[in-house]
């Protein structure tokens, strides 16, 4: 790291935490295919690497804007009220995964198959959208749009 601790000295950051939430939705997909196929160790264990993962990309996500600040989005024209839309629906719909993921994992960790199985229709199409989302957003903000 430079001495100076500009942006420049958290460069990583924004591709780590689109890895992440990519990790995190492939493991959702491959994590539900398996539970479709009567898999359940393979569910519980993809599940559970995409709650890890999900979990570290929280935790750099807060980091880097903590100490970055707010990131402003450039583009222009009829991209900017769809970047808006899906970043506004994506921040909304994660802020309910803060509370949804947990219940779903202690849920299933508790063996109470039923109610599991009842949050994760909800959980699990949340949980995806806003990975898919997460990264659609580095892009814009970070590649795309610059």
């Amino acid at each position: 790291m430079s001495q100076t601790g500009g942006p420049q000295d958290y460069a990583i950051f924004p591709v780590l935490n689109a890895a992440l939430n990519g990790l995190s939705g492939a493991l959702l997909l491959i994590g539900h295919s398996f539970i479709e196929r009567g898999k359940i160790a393979a569910h519980r264990a993809c599940m559970i690497a995409a709650f890890c993962s999900s979990t570290v990309f929280l935790a750099s996500y807060l980091y880097y804007h903590a100490h970055v600040g707010v990131i402003r989005f450039h583009g222009t024209g009829w991209i900017r009220p769809l970047y808006f839309t899906i970043l506004t629906s994506h921040t909304i719909l994660a802020a309910s995964l803060l509370v949804l993921v947990p219940t779903t994992l202690v849920l299933a960790l508790r063996s109470s198959f039923l109610r599991h199985k009842a949050i994760a229709r909800w959980t699990y199409p949340i949980w995806l959208y806003v990975s898919v989302t997460g990264v659609m957003i580095y892009f814009m903000v970070y590649k795309w749009f610059v």
